[in-house]
């Protein structure tokens, strides 16, 4: 087995045809459980595939991670990047230089985005972002419906499990329509007010 000291962190690779890696390394700063030593070192051990889908999973979190935009989100948000970039720093010194690229911009290391656009990674975000539009779309213009129909006072009295009732069948139907044609029937009509 051949070891490398990165930046105080031990890697280790197998002798040939083995395929496991270990990872070793003290925990990051925001790791703050009260029952570990600060620099406690911890030894994972990876067949190369496995490492390889350690490394969609982390890109696939840090690109969701990304999309929060609320407040506070973004310090979250740095624990994420953070634990990317050591793993994905410490995996490009064991076979996977091909896919992983040093952002001098950023100063951190990241998947490249020709491989991300062929990942698995890529397929999940775009199914996610897919399945979000139509799922959030039914549902607003199904709360919209109801809204309409009994007024707003009437909708803020309802609990959610009222709120689910009332919009479930016409979500159903949006959801119907939506499948057959797309968004091909979906207009928007301006309101002309005056004022």
């Amino acid at each position: 087995m051949s070891n490398c000291l990165i930046g105080g962190n031990l890697i280790s690779s197998p002798p040939a045809g083995r395929g496991e890696f270990n990872i070793a390394g003290s925990r990051p700063e925001w790791w703050d459980m009260p029952s570990c030593a600060p620099l406690r070192l911890m030894h994972l051990r990876f067949t190369e595939e496995e490492l390889s889908v350690l490394i969609d999973m982390i890109s696939l979190a840090a690109e969701v991670g990304s999309l929060n935009r609320k407040p506070g989100a973004k310090e979250n948000f740095a624990r994420f990047e953070e634990l990317e970039n050591t793993i994905l720093e410490k995996v490009t010194h064991l076979g996977f230089g091909d896919i992983i690229e040093f952002d001098e911009a950023l100063q951190r290391y990241r998947v490249t985005t020709d491989y991300l656009t062929r990942s698995f990674v890529q397929e999940a975000i775009d199914e996610m972002r897919n399945e979000i539009f139509w799922e959030e779309l039914t549902l607003r213009l199904a709360e919209r419906d109801v809204i309409r129909k009994i007024g707003l006072p009437a909708w803020n009295s309802l609990d959610e499990e009222k709120r689910k009732e009332h919009t479930k069948p016409i979500e159903k139907s949006y959801w119907e329509e939506f499948t057959k044609r797309g968004i091909d029937t979906l207009h928007l009509i301006a309101r002309f007010e005056t004022g």
